[in-house]
C-alpha cells in the first residue's frame, strides 16, 4: 500500500500563489507517474499536472500551462505543484496521486493511489 500526504493548500486573493506538497510514502520512482488532480463541487475530478518519474516529462491542463509547474524530489519522495496567477477558477479540492503505469497521464482513472487532498480556494 502507498500512502500520500498533501500539504499547502489555504485561501488566496487572486494573482497569488500557492505550492501543494504531496509526501509518498515509500520512493516516487516505483510509481510511473505521479499527478495532481482536482475537483471542484458538481464537477468531475480533472487532471492538472503529472510528471513522469523516470525522466521527468512534465504534462499539464490546457487552463494551468505557464501558470502551474509539477516537480519532484525524490531524495524526499515528494511531489510539488507550485500555482502562480492563480484564478477564481482554480478554486477545487487538489489531490495527489501515484500511476504504477500510466499511459495517459491526465487521466484520473489511471493512477492506483490517492491522496486525502487540500483545499485550495481563490477569491477574486
Amino acid at each position: 500500500q502507498v500512502h500520500l500526504v498533501e500539504s499547502g493548500g489555504g485561501s488566496v486573493q487572486a494573482g497569488g500563489a500557492l505550492r501543494l506538497s504531496c509526501v509518498v510514502s515509500r520512493d516516487t520512482r516505483r510509481s510511473n507517474s505521479m499527478g495532481w488532480f482536482r475537483q471542484a463541487p458538481g464537477k468531475e475530478r480533472e487532471g492538472v499536472a503529472a510528471i513522469y518519474t523516470g525522466d521527468g516529462t512534465t504534462y499539464y491542463a490546457d487552463s494551468v500551462k505557464g501558470r502551474f509547474t509539477i516537480s519532484r524530489d525524490n531524495a524526499k519522495n515528494t511531489v510539488y505543484l507550485q500555482m502562480n496567477s492563480l484564478k477564481p477558477e482554480d478554486t477545487a479540492r487538489y489531490y495527489c496521486a501515484a500511476g504504477l503505469w500510466v499511459a495517459q497521464n491526465l487521466e484520473p482513472l489511471e493512477y492506483d493511489y490517492w491522496g486525502q487532498g487540500t483545499q485550495v480556494t481563490v477569491s477574486s
